[in-house]
């Protein structure tokens, strides 16, 4: 699938990173499978074709007109089946899309949540709405309105509501290789944690239950995942990752230890010395000071 006005991706990176969305028609002749990993933007996706759409640890068989949102902490990748295959796209920030600090985030949305469904299924006379709200702003995005971004996020916002009136699709099978992909957005999930910018916001999810509870499946479920697809246990990557980044704290920071502590989710600087002492065999205060 491609724009029909053909760019380099670095320049399409660029405008899209500059403006916070990009719309566009999307057209595509023979089978393919795409993997997308723009990880700081969210996607909406009316296609009609014949597809399957792997999404963390399921896979949705569809054909006809769906209507796809793409959350970007979530890998998922998209294979054509069909010859031919059109639809549009947007692509956005939550940044762009908040109208205030109070807006709900979009990771609560049912459409875009951890855990939810993605995938709705659209009757022709959606398609031609639908057709119509994604054809209004891309000529908008062509125009030199002065509030033609306000024009476009109502657009986005009137799509995700109609959106909202649907029943998700259940047409979708467990994938034989679940465990693989529910493995890979813990990864990807566990990384979104990190780097750590401030002392104002810890870390926020610190254990194996932390993570199962934020995609919606059994602890016991994820444990088993993640040890059969990477041989180590959940805990064991969580303490990997977070013994890094104290790591970097340590050498790139002038934070006082009791911070950096606070910083990783550490009720008592006390704690977090015997945890990087039992995770690495020396403590914070002289691993900082060999690294000078």
């Amino acid at each position: 699938m491609q724009d029909k006005n053909t760019r380099s991706v670095s320049d399409f990176n660029k405008e899209l990173r500059l403006k916070g969305f990009n719309v566009f028609q999307i057209e595509s002749d023979g089978a393919a499978t795409r993997i997308y990993s723009r990880k700081d933007f969210y996607k909406i996706c009316l296609t009609t074709g014949k597809s399957i759409i792997h999404y963390a640890d399921r896979s949705f068989e569809q054909e006809g007109t769906v209507l796809f949102f793409g959350n970007p902490y979530i890998p998922y990748s998209w294979e054509t089946i069909s010859t031919h295959y059109v639809g549009y796209t947007v692509l956005f920030s939550e940044d762009f899309l908040k109208t205030s600090d109070r807006s709900e985030s979009l990771q609560q949305s049912p459409l875009f949540k951890i855990g939810g469904t993605p995938v709705l299924k659209i009757s022709e006379q959606q398609r031609l709405f639908l057709n119509t709200i994604f054809q209004k702003m891309i000529d908008e995005q062509q125009s030199s309105y002065t509030y033609k971004d306000d024009l476009i996020r109502n657009y986005i916002h009137l799509i995700i509501h109609e959106a909202l009136k649907l029943q998700p699709s259940e047409d979708f099978d467990q994938h034989q290789n679940a465990a693989s992909r529910l493995t890979a957005v813990f990864l990807e999930l566990l990384e979104r944690q990190f780097p750590i910018e401030g002392v104002d916001r810890p870390l926020q999810l610190k254990t194996a239950q932390d993570y199962a509870n934020n995609l919606h499946v059994h602890v016991n479920y994820l444990n088993r995942a993640v040890k059969e697809t990477t041989g180590k246990p959940t805990t064991t990557l969580i303490s990997e990752r977070i013994i890094s980044e104290a790591k970097a704290l340590l050498q790139h920071t002038d934070w006082n230890i009791a911070d950096i502590a606070y910083a990783l989710g550490f009720e008592y600087p006390t704690y977090f010395n015997n945890y990087f002492k039992r995770q690495t065999g020396t403590n914070p205060k002289a691993f900082r000071a060999m690294e000078v």
